[in-house]
């Protein structure tokens, strides 16, 4: 009797015939939040610390110092802004997140020496009051943009475009439009929100330096300016950030979240982050700039070892958005029923753009958001940002560095040959071989390196 075996396809998987199902309903594409969902990207786990041993010295963690301050702006503007640790919270808007969750991450950041971000549509209220250390986003969008919150701001961001979504603009659908957002937006309530890709009052990085000067007049040059690039053209980009005059540039990696965007553009647009720092490393080196200008590195770093990796590569900032929130209560398993009801699970949801998060987090219903108690919620995150900074000391102690900026890819190594040839940190077993490895730059053909291993 023949046997009918059932072999799925490799081009055509349960994955792809279920999209492309569901667009021949929908009639347009996919939205969705949280980040891409590919498996496939080089990350910072493809790298490995070398600890000290006889060639050099280990700090202990129990009575030696390990320095992780970060200033922004020294020597550049009246108000430098200082970060106690080299972690930030990254731009998530009042809108994509509710009062509650800005609240909770304020407090925490304040706690903890660190700021907070406004993110698109303005400044709330409760922000400013909850954050020591404020950064106001400067959107194409320009909702919410008010000159006065603009001057009360610890630093400015300019937003030329973040990870998730680079090269278009965000999206807030309108059921997370209620009265209060769209009054700080200006919007008609229950409207969805498309906002523009670029900016509506300079074309190109010579106008973006008019910009900054009259941001710097506005502000009476008392604050640092931020520059921010989804990771694309890296290289370039941060090059020309830095003729504009930034502070600091922001390079928002592809893994970087969202409360809502279009769901390829997610896992088929930028760069990955362990990618994007080194090309940002190189131009400012490249340049001349790289003790002057700060690198603030995000997407997808959701622990000390990320962070530690990122700033041993060249960041002196990490920028965390997603894991705050999931620190929060984020794809907690609680209130089960009502991430079924969305045809969901708890580890698996991004459906931020639906305005029913079952935590109450990304949603402005008032009584889903009586599910997140600020101070609770402060506890948390503030209690997970200290343990990344723990983290991150602990990799530069067993280096034997006294400051975690005086990591480098000196320490460090690959794990795989596609890691090695992004970073250019030698893969794990090269030993005394690593003296002609070097010779080898991010160019030079595969099978020449392979040739000579």
């Amino acid at each position: 009797m023949e046997r009918n075996l059932i072999r799925k396809s490799k081009v055509w998987s349960p994955e792809k015939i279920e999209d492309i199902q569901e667009k021949a309903e929908l009639g347009r594409y996919r939205i969705r939040g949280q980040a891409t969902k590919r498996f496939d990207l080089p990350s910072f786990d493809d790298l490995v610390f070398t600890p000290a041993g006889l060639s050099r010295v280990a700090l202990e963690g129990y009575r030696e110092k390990c320095e992780t301050k970060v200033v922004i702006g020294e020597g550049r503007v009246k108000r430098p802004l200082v970060l106690d640790t080299p972690i930030m919270v990254a731009g998530m808007s009042f809108g994509a997140i509710n009062a509650n969750a800005k609240q909770a991450l304020g407090i925490a950041a304040t706690r903890c020496g660190i700021s907070t971000c406004t993110g698109d549509g303005g400044m709330h209220p409760i922000e400013r009051e909850s954050s020591e250390k404020l950064v106001y986003q400067l959107l194409p969008s320009r909702y919410g943009l008010n000159p006065y919150d603009l001057k009360k701001a610890d630093a400015i961001e300019i937003v030329v475009s973040q990870g998730a979504k680079p090269g278009t603009g965000g999206t807030l659908l309108g059921q997370k439009v209620s009265e209060e957002v769209a009054n700080m937006r200006d919007l008609p309530v229950g409207v969805d929100q498309r906002s523009p890709c670029r900016h509506p009052d300079w074309m190109g990085p010579d106008d973006l330096g008019v910009k900054i000067e009259q941001i710097r007049e506005a502000t009476d040059y008392e604050v640092p300016i931020f520059i921010k690039v989804g990771a694309g053209r890296v290289y370039d980009d941060t090059k020309l950030a830095a003729k504009a005059g930034a502070d600091a540039i922001v390079i928002d990696g592809m893994e970087g979240g969202t409360a809502a965007s279009p769901e390829i553009q997610l896992d088929h647009t930028g760069i990955p982050t362990v990618a994007a720092v080194v090309e940002a490393t190189d131009a400012l080196y490249e340049i001349g700039m790289k003790d002057e200008i700060k690198l603030i590195i995000g997407g997808g770093i959701s622990n000390g070892a990320d962070a530690a990796k990122a700033i041993a590569l060249g960041a002196d900032v990490v920028y965390i958005g997603s894991a705050f929130l999931i620190a929060l209560n984020c794809n907690k398993a609680i209130y089960v029923e009502d991430y079924q009801a969305l045809g969901t699970e708890p580890s698996a949801c991004h459906h931020c753009h639906t305005g029913k998060c079952p935590v109450g987090i990304a949603t402005q219903d008032p009584e889903l958001m009586k599910r997140l108690d600020p101070l609770e919620a402060a506890d948390r995150v503030m209690n997970y940002i200290n343990s990344i900074t723990m983290e991150i000391q602990i990799f530069a102690r067993s280096c034997g560095k006294s400051k975690v900026h005086d990591l480098d890819p000196t320490d460090l190594r690959s794990l795989t040959l596609n890691s090695s040839l992004i970073t250019g940190v030698p893969l794990v077993g090269m030993g005394g071989r690593r003296s002609y490895y070097s010779k080898y730059d991010h160019a030079t053909d595969l099978k020449e390196i392979l040739s000579k291993i």
